[in-house]
């Protein structure tokens, strides 16, 4: 337990370091954005000397240095800055935009990760027989299949053709259970699909590892119930997939994205098309900040799951 918490006091303590470094790169890549802000927020109609005083009194004008320690010192605030007119916190449209975006990730991670556990296992008990040689092609095909093309497919067949579920939109789970699992059904098939056929063939790969291993054997000439040696191997081989999860979180965040815009969902992905179609640098830098950060925590989350389920790397 020392050690566990050693490391991962270790993990976190790096955290505020990482955070410094993306908003660094956020910062720096936005500032060659060809958006102008005085011409956002004035408009067509501003003179040349109404932007430029716009700029001077924004700080528009000064080098890049002081303009970075001064946004992060908003940020310390909880400072996001505005959208253009109508000018809107960007803390408040991220706050009520990253939520569903939120519900969208985990929705699709829970589908990938009990598609992937079952697909895996039943693989790895099968292995080289028929069900073996089917889950490998739809997993297969799985990998290869876009999330957004995938979207496409499912409106096309569910939505408009069978009428199962609605072609996009939000429905609030507080207003209606059922409405929202039926809004978010679809979008979370499109993210999850991808994610689940790319896990399940680490998880066979791990199992039949694993299975192949002495104590395996011995567990079963001992007459172990097989539910029970599949626990156990299955907990083994989980640490490989574990290690892989946190870069596919990372992937559904940001396919969470692409994912709303294609199912007309209010979420982070609205709130970064609203920023560039509009030139709105502060909306755009908000919203890339906030999903960057996310990720880094999911990461660090992982890592000391990772930890706790194996614990020979403690002792590194």
């Amino acid at each position: 337990m020392v050690a566990f918490l050693r490391l991962a006091l270790r993990r976190v303590a790096i955290m505020p370091v990482m955070v410094l470094g993306i908003t660094l790169l956020v910062f720096v890549v936005l500032q060659f954005s060809p958006a102008d802000p005085a011409y956002n927020a004035l408009g067509d109609s501003a003179s040349p000397a109404a932007r430029a005083a716009f700029a001077e009194a924004h700080g528009l004008n000064d080098p890049m240095f002081v303009r970075y320690f001064a946004f992060l010192g908003d940020l310390l605030r909880g400072d996001l800055g505005v959208t253009v007119p109508p000018s809107q916190p960007v803390a408040d449209r991220i706050a009520t935009a990253f939520p569903l975006t939120l519900q969208l990730t985990v929705l699709g991670l829970a589908l990938a990760v009990a598609l992937a556990l079952t697909a895996g296992v039943l693989s790895a008990m099968y292995r080289d027989r028929w069900p073996d040689q089917v889950f490998r092609v739809l997993s297969m095909a799985g990998v290869a299949l876009p999330s957004f093309w995938l979207g496409v497919l499912l409106i096309q067949q569910f939505a408009l053709t069978m009428d199962l579920f609605p072609t996009g939109g939000y429905v609030n789970p507080a207003d209606s259970f059922s409405g929202w699992l039926e809004s978010m059904t679809l979008p979370a098939v499109a993210l999850a699909l991808p994610v689940a056929a790319s896990l399940a063939r680490l998880v066979r790969t791990s199992m039949v590892s694993e299975l192949d291993r002495d104590y395996v054997r011995t567990a079963r000439g001992s007459g172990l119930p097989p539910f029970l040696i599949i626990r156990s191997v299955l907990r083994n081989a989980l640490v490989t997939p574990l290690t892989v999860l946190g870069v596919k979180v990372g992937y559904m965040l940001s396919g969470a994205v692409v994912i709303e815009a294609i199912f007309d969902l209010p979420g982070m992905g609205k709130l970064i098309l609203e920023g560039v179609t509009g030139g709105d640098v502060g909306l755009v830098q908000g919203t890339v900040l906030t999903i960057a950060v996310a990720f880094l925590v999911v990461n660090v989350v992982v890592d000391l799951l990772y930890l706790l389920v194996n614990p020979r790397i403690r002792t590194v």
